[in-house]
């Protein structure tokens, strides 16, 4: 697979997947409606956790008051590189209702640096009962799952884990 297909390996604000045949373009900030032809208020899931781990002078649309206290926790992370996250990751972090809070992000950051001083590739890192897989090197959260759902999983292909 190469990488302009993967988009665990695209950085944030990378090249959008192309359009399939027929189907609508949407702009950026614009939100999909809803089976029921209803369209969700307020910033999406997505463009929140892109603030949250936007580099600082990066504008989002995001509104002020969410996008400071999501710059203050990546800053005050201490890490010069910020995470990542994939597009599964941010669908199963959504629909299992696990908080990205700046705290919760800023933990999972701090869990990563420590992993990557040892060399670690492929990690898991525990936040509060929540699991998140972490490629080390690409800084890329690869999946998340929620306390509820530990007990169904088996995690395979990491070669740590941590608890943040």
């Amino acid at each position: 697979m190469s990488v302009a297909l993967n988009p665990a390996l695209l950085p944030p604000g990378g090249v959008a997947p192309a359009q399939p045949a027929g189907s609508p373009a949407r702009s950026a900030g614009t939100r999909p409606a809803r089976a029921n032809g209803s369209v969700p208020a307020g910033p999406s899931f997505a463009d929140v956790l892109e603030g949250a781990t936007a580099p600082a002078g990066t504008s989002t649309a995001i509104p002020a008051d969410a996008n400071a206290a999501a710059t203050s926790a990546a800053a005050s992370a201490g890490s010069t590189a910020s995470l990542r996250f994939s597009k599964h990751a941010i669908e199963r972090a959504q629909r299992r209702g696990i908080p990205l809070d700046p705290t919760t992000l800023g933990r999972l950051q701090e869990g990563v640096g420590r992993i990557a001083g040892k060399g670690s590739r492929d990690s898991l890192v525990l936040v509060d009962g929540n699991a998140f897989v972490v490629s080390v090197p690409n800084r890329t959260v690869i999946t998340a799952v929620g306390s509820a759902q530990m007990r169904e999983h088996v995690f395979t292909n990491i070669d740590s884990a941590v608890i943040a």
